[in-house]
């Protein structure tokens, strides 16, 4: 991904589609259009996956609360999304095999009662996602689950229904959709902002306005249509578009916390099934550690980044702690996070948890700009499916998606096993092998190959984490990071999973990259500084 190559192809090119949003459905957008033979390009005013793609629960699911919702409610809207989900979780799963695997989930019971109602809609939830790849849900006796999740309270448990659903690395797969695109022919960009567009005497839009971060100047990108990608943030340009057209995102704001992995002591994911707010709970073993949420609420600043508070960690762990036998401490918490669900608003509903995370296809015939609006990361290639559907009917093309069966960057000829190959090659360490198979696929052979043009770049950036100085070269060279959080926030996902070893990493990334990228000491300074300090109010935030 040469990104300067890129911004020369936006400012010289015209292109049938111009993608705004560079995030899952964005970026899943843009590699659909690509394969069905349209010429596209692609803005992101931050980086990729920055803002809802990279702070999701990284579960692909149909939604075990949308099928009970679905049956209390007789809402057939919710039964739809959940097929949709259980449809796409195999695909998702399949066509990044080293980003996305089985997630074997546990739900703890507190009575017999309790067992059978649970263990019925998990039946009904295996009949809805028939055909797929994934084990069936079955009743666990009490020692049984014990086996698989020793930190339960064994005096209050009855038993427990285990079923499967998928995990992903929220970040790296949306990376993964941004260099197939890329790869696919269309010209990619991220820190491209959108300042506004220009209109052909119709009020038709004909020029997206934007301005790359590093520059004082803006130019104009052509294309017959543009697609508005932005999630939560998706009404800015609808109303940039046509100021006449009302609102329809209403923001709801999720926190995860992130505490050892010894919390839980279990590779299985527990789902709890009733809290305090109505939602559902999930605590995942992810990178090691375990990573728990998420809440449900309303969220109207747009402007500031969602972050995790004090009381959010306290409602997290009181809702955790009746499940174990002994309770976690606020003083255990290592990391957190808080992101944005981009939720249609539904009439006068006061509740976001009620509202239905399904997507629409929006287009404005005033200004001729397409909207996708809602949804959620199991079904972006479904809701790009549609969005790319309508704009080759717009367009007056009939040309069939492509993207079912397209394995993303890293999982062609993707074997975990290869691990051994680069190990033995590059006489890297056993986990730091693993590590870069599991995150890079097919491709790590060329981050491990750095280590043979720089011996140094085989050296860990923190001693027990398995990430090393070659990955900030490669993902500098290839990936397009241009800040320090770009590596350690959604590249490497260590600002995700402790703070502490997030900051001892800094000075050493900020070195390579001022090398890569030709920072100034003035810029390289500030850089560390900037992120030191964010990090720094992400802990007195959320742990008082």
């Amino acid at each position: 991904m040469k990104r300067s190559l890129n911004l020369q192809r936006l400012q010289n090119e015209t292109f049938d589609i111009c993608i705004i949003g560079g995030g899952a459905s964005g970026t899943g957008c843009a590699l659909d259009a690509a394969l069905r033979g349209l010429k596209v390009a692609l803005i992101e005013k931050q980086d990729f996956a920055s803002e809802t793609s990279s702070k999701s629960t990284k579960l692909i699911h149909g939604g075990v609360r949308y099928l009970e919702q679905a049956f209390k409610n007789f809402d057939f809207a919710q039964l739809k999304q959940v097929r949709h989900g259980l449809e796409e979780r195999q695909i998702v799963l399949q066509n990044a095999p080293h980003l996305a695997r089985p997630l074997p989930l546990l739900t703890p019971v507190f009575s017999w009662w309790e067992g059978l109602y649970f263990s019925i809609g998990l039946r009904m939830y295996d009949f809805f996602a028939k055909g797929d790849a994934l084990p069936k849900s079955r009743w666990l006796s009490k020692k049984e689950t014990l086996l698989r999740m020793p930190s339960l309270d064994a005096k209050k448990l009855h038993s427990a229904v285990l079923y499967f659903d998928g995990q992903l690395d929220d970040a790296r797969y949306c990376l993964a959709l941004a260099h197939a695109a890329d790869e696919a022919g269309v010209a990619i960009v991220n820190y491209t902002e959108l300042l506004d567009f220009e209109r052909d005497n119709a009020g038709k839009l004909t020029t997206a306005v934007v301005k790359p971060l590093e520059s004082d100047s803006s130019f104009g990108i052509k294309a017959k249509i543009f697609v508005n990608c932005t999630g939560a943030f998706a009404d800015f340009v609808r109303l940039k578009a046509n100021p006449t057209l009302s609102h329809r995102i209403r923001p709801s704001k999720g926190v995860h916390v992130v505490l050892p992995y010894e919390v839980l002591k279990s590779n299985d994911a527990m789902l709890i099934p009733k809290t305090s707010d109505g939602r559902v709970v999930f605590a995942i073993p992810f990178e090691g550690q375990l990573l728990l949420g998420t809440t449900d609420t309303d969220y109207k600043n747009l402007e500031a980044e969602p972050i995790l508070e004090d009381q959010e960690v306290d409602f997290l762990l009181d809702t955790l702690a009746p499940y174990l036998a002994k309770r976690p401490d606020k003083s255990q918490v290592k990391a957190g996070f808080g992101g944005l669900r981009p939720l249609l608003a539904a009439g006068d509903s006061k509740s976001t948890k009620k509202l239905v995370r399904d997507h629409e296809v929006e287009h404005d015939e005033h200004s001729n700009l397409v909207s996708l609006l809602g949804g959620k990361w199991t079904t972006y290639r479904y809701m790009a499916k549609d969005t790319i559907d309508k704009t080759c009917e717009l367009l007056r093309l009939e040309r069939p998606c492509q993207t079912a069966n397209h394995v993303l960057v890293g999982g062609e000829d993707y074997a975990f096993e290869d691990w051994k190959t680069i190990q033995m090659v590059y006489r890297l360490a056993k986990d730091i092998s693993k590590h870069l198979i599991r995150k890079y696929g097919s491709r790590a052979h060329k981050v491990a190959r750095l280590t043979q043009e720089n011996i140094r770049w085989s050296q860990r950036l923190v001693e027990k984490y398995p990430f090393i100085q070659a990955e900030v070269i490669y993902q500098v060279r290839e990936e397009m990071a241009l800040t320090i959080r770009d590596v350690l926030a959604r590249r490497m996902r260590l600002e995700i999973m402790d703070w502490e070893a997030a900051q001892e990493a800094i000075q050493v990334v900020a070195d390579l990259m001022a090398q890569e990228l030709g920072w100034t000491p003035a810029q390289k300074e500030s850089q560390v500084a900037d992120y030191y300090q964010q990090i720094a109010f992400f802990v007195n935030t959320a742990v008082k």
